[in-house]
C-alpha cells in the first residue's frame, strides 16, 4: 500500500521519444508539488535525457543501457529492485510496465485495453486505461495523478540556465543580431518525411517574413539527414537567413524561442517547446491526430485536449494549429504511402499564405 502522504523516492518510466518525454514533465510537476520532498528520478534512453536538463523537480535521470550485455543488463534490473516508494509508468508499452514492477513499491501504470493486456495489471497496484485517440498526451500522463488523488498541474517544464543564456547571446553576437531585432523561428525538418512541410512553402514564407524586417532564423538538430536538409534549404533561401541548426542543445533552444516574436513548425518537439514557452506558434499538422499531439498552449489547464480532431484553423491561446487540407485529413497514418519516409500531401499542398495569414493573426494578438 502506498502511503500517499510521504513516498520519499518515486520513479517515472518513459522509455519512448523525446516528445513523448518533454510531455510527460506535467505529470512530474504534480508529483513534485504534491510531495515536494520525494526524490524523484525519470527512467528514460539516453537519447532523450537532454530535454530534462536543468529541470528543478527532477534528481537524476536515469537512461537505460543500450548497448552493454545481458549480465549488465541483468545487474542493471537487479540494482532498481524495489528502490522506489512509488513506480510511474507512463507509458503502456511492456519495458515501461516492467520496469514499474521492478522498480517499485507501489506501483502504477497505463494498460491499453486488449485481450494480450491483461498480465500488466497483476504486475501493478493501479493502472488506467490508455486511450490512444481522443485523450492529449498530457492529458494521459495526468490522469494517472487523478488516480493518486492529486491536485493537477497543466505547464510543461523548460528550463536553462546562464551557461545557456551565455551560449545564445554569443550567437546573437556571432551574427550581429540585437535586441532590437525581431526574429522568426523556423524548424523546418521533423524526424520523419511524412510531417514535412515543403521547400517553396518555407522559401515563400521566409521571403515573406523578411519583407515584415523580421530576421530568420532556422534551427534543427544535429543529426546528419536533418542537417544536409538544412543546407541544401538554405542555398534557396535569402543571404541574410541565419542557420542556427546544430548549435543548440534543448535549453538553449528553449531560451531562443523564447525571444523570438514568432515560431513556425511541423509536428515535431521544437513545436512543444515554442507552445509551452508561450512563444507565438503556428505548428503545421498533416497526418498527425492533433487530439493526441497538438502542442500543448502556454497557461492552458483544461481536462480535455486544447485541439479538435478536424478543424482546417484552430487558435488556443499562442497557439494556431494549421492542418492540412483534404476530406482524408487526418489519416492517422504514416504518409499517402503509409510508412515514416513517405509524404503527405495534405502538407504538399498547404500555401504558405495559410501560414502567413496564421502569423499575422498572432502578432496582432501580441499587440493588442
Amino acid at each position: 500500500m502506498l502511503n500517499r502522504n510521504s513516498p520519499k523516492r518515486i520513479l517515472v518510466i518513459i522509455t519512448r521519444r523525446i516528445g513523448d518525454v518533454l510531455l510527460t514533465t506535467p505529470l512530474i510537476h504534480t508529483l513534485k508539488a504534491a510531495w515536494p520532498q520525494a526524490k524523484i528520478d525519470v527512467l528514460a534512453f539516453e537519447n532523450t535525457r537532454d530535454i530534462l536538463s536543468n529541470h528543478t523537480d527532477i534528481q537524476q535521470v536515469i537512461c537505460i543501457p543500450t548497448s552493454s550485455s545481458k549480465l549488465s543488463r541483468l545487474k542493471f534490473m537487479m540494482n532498481m529492485w524495489n528502490q522506489y516508494d512509488l513506480a510511474i509508468s507512463a507509458l503502456p508499452s511492456d519495458r515501461a510496465t516492467f520496469f514499474a514492477w521492478i522498480a517499485g513499491k507501489y506501483r502504477i501504470g497505463l494498460v491499453e485495453n486488449n485481450p494480450n493486456q491483461p498480465w500488466k495489471k497483476y504486475l501493478l497496484n493501479d493502472s488506467v486505461p490508455f486511450d490512444n485517440l481522443t485523450t492529449h498526451t498530457v492529458s494521459m500522463a495526468l490522469k494517472l495523478a487523478s488516480k493518486l488523488g492529486l491536485p493537477l498541474k497543466h505547464n510543461i517544464s523548460v528550463n536553462w540556465n546562464q551557461k545557456d543564456i551565455d551560449h545564445v547571446e554569443a550567437l546573437f553576437s556571432e551574427f550581429a543580431l540585437t535586441d532590437a531585432q525581431a526574429f522568426a523561428v523556423l524548424h523546418t525538418y521533423p524526424k520523419f518525411s511524412y510531417k514535412m512541410w515543403h521547400s517553396d512553402g518555407w522559401l515563400e514564407l521566409v521571403i515573406w517574413l523578411n519583407k515584415k524586417n523580421i530576421k530568420v532564423i532556422l534551427t534543427g538538430s544535429s543529426e546528419q539527414d536533418e542537417m544536409l536538409y538544412i543546407q541544401s534549404l538554405m542555398y534557396k533561401l535569402p543571404a541574410k537567413t541565419l542557420n542556427f541548426a546544430g548549435r543548440l542543445n534543448f535549453a538553449q533552444m528553449a531560451y531562443l524561442l523564447k525571444k523570438a516574436c514568432v515560431y513556425v513548425g511541423p509536428d515535431t518537439v521544437a513545436t512543444h517547446l515554442a507552445a509551452a514557452i508561450g512563444t507565438p506558434t503556428v505548428a503545421l499538422f498533416g497526418p498527425s491526430n492533433p487530439i493526441k499531439w497538438g502542442p500543448w498552449p502556454s497557461g492552458y489547464s483544461e481536462v480535455d485536449s486544447p485541439w479538435k480532431m478536424i478543424g482546417a484553423s484552430q487558435q488556443v491561446a499562442n497557439v494556431i494549429l494549421l492542418q492540412g487540407l483534404g476530406d482524408c485529413v487526418p489519416c492517422l497514418q504514416e504518409g499517402c504511402d503509409r510508412h515514416t519516409n513517405s509524404f503527405s500531401k495534405c502538407l504538399d499542398n498547404l500555401p504558405a499564405n495559410r501560414v502567413a495569414t496564421a502569423i499575422n493573426t498572432l502578432l496582432s494578438s501580441c499587440a493588442s
